[in-house]
């Protein structure tokens, strides 16, 4: 029992620093925080929690294997990713500004892209296979239900903080340079783990 607390602490302290560290996903909430809001956001953030928890049960049931068997697969997923992840980059660098009633023009990335963004995500698999291998013996309901607990207030914190800094980015230029401060940070964030 007391090997079971330590492991389940140990996990949520993995969790809770995977989550609330600067990745794909967090630097595409902070911006959409900045553009969008926070409330308009929530699918975002809610899609992101879903897709990681049912990426989680996959690993947890076999999926990371098929990476061991077929290296060649781990490698279409890291240059997808990157594509994607640059794809992404250019919609957040060239996002149009707020309007006045406080929207942006264009729409924050939906509850089903989110969730099917983590596909493509190298740290979502960095995380998941880690969480896995090195926390597997509490149970893939266990994992999943700590990760998901976890990630929710850690990314939503970064969209949140994303609207606050609306305050400090109403002018259209200081707003298109953080876009595009975003966006490099994002494609930075991921390139250690593209090069695995």
């Amino acid at each position: 029992m007391e090997t079971t607390l330590s492991t389940l602490a140990a996990l949520t302290g993995f969790a809770f620093v995977m989550s609330i560290t600067p990745g794909p996903n967090n630097l595409m909430l902070l911006a959409s925080g900045t553009n969008f809001g926070w409330r308009r956001s929530l699918p975002h953030l809610l899609g992101i929690s879903f897709g990681f928890g049912v990426m989680l049960v996959l690993v947890g049931l076999g999926l990371g294997e098929v990476f061991t068997r077929y290296p060649g697969l781990h490698e279409v997923l890291k240059w997808a990713s990157l594509a994607y992840l640059l794809y992404l980059a250019v919609k957040i660098a060239s996002a149009a500004p707020p309007t006045a009633q406080g929207g942006g023009q264009g729409r924050p990335l939906g509850f089903g892209a989110a969730a099917l963004f983590q596909v493509v995500n190298p740290k979502a698999w960095a995380m998941a296979l880690t969480a896995v291998t090195a926390y597997g013996e509490l149970g893939i309901a266990a994992l999943t239900a700590v990760f998901v607990l976890v990630n929710l207030p850690c990314c939503g914190s970064w969209a949140l903080l994303g609207e606050q800094m609306r305050r400090w980015l109403h002018r259209p230029r200081a707003l298109q340079a953080f876009n595009w401060g975003a966006a490099a940070l994002m494609v930075v964030s991921v390139l250690p783990l593209l090069r695995s």
